[in-house]
């Protein structure tokens, strides 16, 4: 047995060393300089969770900052995760959500493997299970959410791009479910995700391949919603993810949760069922203030002003 354990470490290491050198390739540009960061960074400095304001009031961006690791998905930044969800779910305020790495060149690089080689079998399998219900939990969270791609998403970083409503890649991004590449599968949700987004073939030909996609060419295959040129700061994706947030925050906020409801469930069944979900949330709609409010701002013609209920 020592010796499988054994076989099991180098085996991961060596993952973790190909998965690193693949996201280490799309490192251009920086936010701010990060050595002090990576090497004096505590663990709730992982994730940070900002409320922004003003004329973008409503909007919530969700930063990952494990800068040593790139993101790498470890127990504790899924946790801040999952705290952040858990902070801003039942939040009627908040009416957009921005997943974002402030890591230079990287999204994220997907599982922490060094973290995952130290495990058990039974504390991979109870991790994964983790980290597969973090993703479906942002996949479920009520308000649209937004992928801002600016560099590698690789693996786990894909499936939780994936979980978002919209994705936007930067063109030196790297993007691709390379799992079948170290002979495992997708395991936080990519196998079922990604053919929902592209459809069966392409995705196939993804995952059997372990393709990674730039930007452009992530765009062109339907992966994301929006490429664009990366700009000398590294952050051309957050920065067209804000301009998308500043199109969707002046909408009524029940009737995008509605939306979206509307939309996740009707998608997984036939047309006929898909017609009783849209039925169903948009009698949520109609006893509403803020559906009042958009009919006298038409007849007013200002513009109407929601406030949630």
């Amino acid at each position: 047995m020592a010796g499988l354990s054994v076989k099991r470490v180098a085996f991961s290491s060596s993952l973790c060393a190909r998965w690193s050198a693949m996201a280490s390739t799309c490192s251009r540009g920086r936010f701010y300089s990060t050595q002090s960061q990576e090497s004096q960074q505590a663990p709730e400095d992982e994730f940070h969770v900002n409320y922004l304001d003003g004329d973008r009031k409503g909007l919530v961006v969700f930063s990952m900052r494990r800068f040593r690791y790139k993101n790498a998905m470890g127990r504790n930044i899924i946790q801040r995760l999952m705290d952040a969800m858990n902070q801003v779910k039942f939040d009627t305020s908040v009416r957009c959500v921005i997943m974002r790495s402030e890591v230079p060149g990287v999204f994220c690089a997907g599982a922490d493997l060094k973290e995952r080689a130290q495990m058990s079998n039974a504390e991979v399998a109870s991790f994964v299970q983790k980290l597969r219900y973090s993703v479906s939990e942002l996949a479920s969270l009520p308000m649209p959410t937004i992928a801002a791609i600016d560099g590698a998403a690789l693996g786990g970083g894909l499936e939780m791009s994936l979980a978002c409503d919209m994705r936007i890649a930067s063109s030196n991004a790297k993007i691709g479910l390379v799992e079948t590449s170290l002979a495992i599968i997708p395991g936080g949700g990519g196998t079922q995700r990604l053919p929902r987004a592209i459809g069966a073939p392409l995705a196939k030909e993804l995952i059997f391949t372990s393709r990674v996609l730039d930007g452009f060419q992530a765009h062109k295959m339907g992966v994301v919603n929006h490429a664009v040129e990366q700009n000398s700061d590294g952050t051309a994706a957050y920065e067209r993810a804000l301009e998308l947030a500043e199109e969707i925050l002046p909408q009524g906020p029940i009737a995008l949760r509605m939306a979206k409801q509307a939309i996740n469930q009707g998608i997984e069944v036939d047309l006929s069922s898909g017609l009783k979900f849209e039925e169903a949330y948009y009698a949520q709609i109609i006893p509403t203030k803020d559906r009042i409010e958009g009919l006298t701002a038409f007849k007013e013609k200002r513009k109407p002003v929601y406030k949630g209920h």
